[in-house]
């Protein structure tokens, strides 16, 4: 039997920068892990994620290396990076952030994409207060629910 280790997490955030506070912790421990860290967003992250790094105590290396991540909106390129990495088996974690609508349709894509990938993470990231009133209804749909925590 094929052994299926395709992971599927979520989180909920407040706003872009608040996505980025939770998320940039599991991010430094996957590039620590070397995995590959593709970011889907359905809004260009790219200024406020520069404004929060140059605030975070972070050495030089590891902060060039996460704003070496592409933090822009152009979903067809990551998908075109994500069919690569997934051709050479690697190990990639896929942050999707977005509205439920946009979070549904990518993750749709990326079942086609990646269906013979199974060292792949999944961090469907959706906005609190679009989805406040069925937060547990959702939660219960992953095997891990992420919070902020420390770098």
């Amino acid at each position: 039997m094929e052994n299926i280790t395709k992971e599927k997490n979520c989180a909920f955030y407040a706003s872009d920068y608040h996505f980025e506070m939770i998320s940039l912790p599991y991010i430094s421990k996957s590039m620590d892990k070397n995995e590959e860290i593709i970011i889907l967003t359905e809004n260009d992250l790219e200024d406020t994620v520069r404004t929060l790094i140059s605030k975070m105590n972070l050495k030089e290396e590891k902060q060039t290396q996460i704003l070496g991540l592409d933090w822009h909106n152009n979903d067809l390129k990551k998908f075109k990076e994500i069919s690569k990495k997934t051709k050479e088996n690697a190990n990639i974690v896929i942050f999707i952030k977005g509205k439920e609508n946009y979070i549904q349709n990518i993750n749709k894509n990326i079942e086609k994409w990646t269906s013979r990938n199974k060292h792949i993470k999944i961090i469907d990231c959706y906005e609190f207060f679009e989805v406040e009133e069925k937060i547990d209804e959702i939660a219960k749909e992953y095997d891990k629910v992420l919070g902020a925590s420390r770098m």
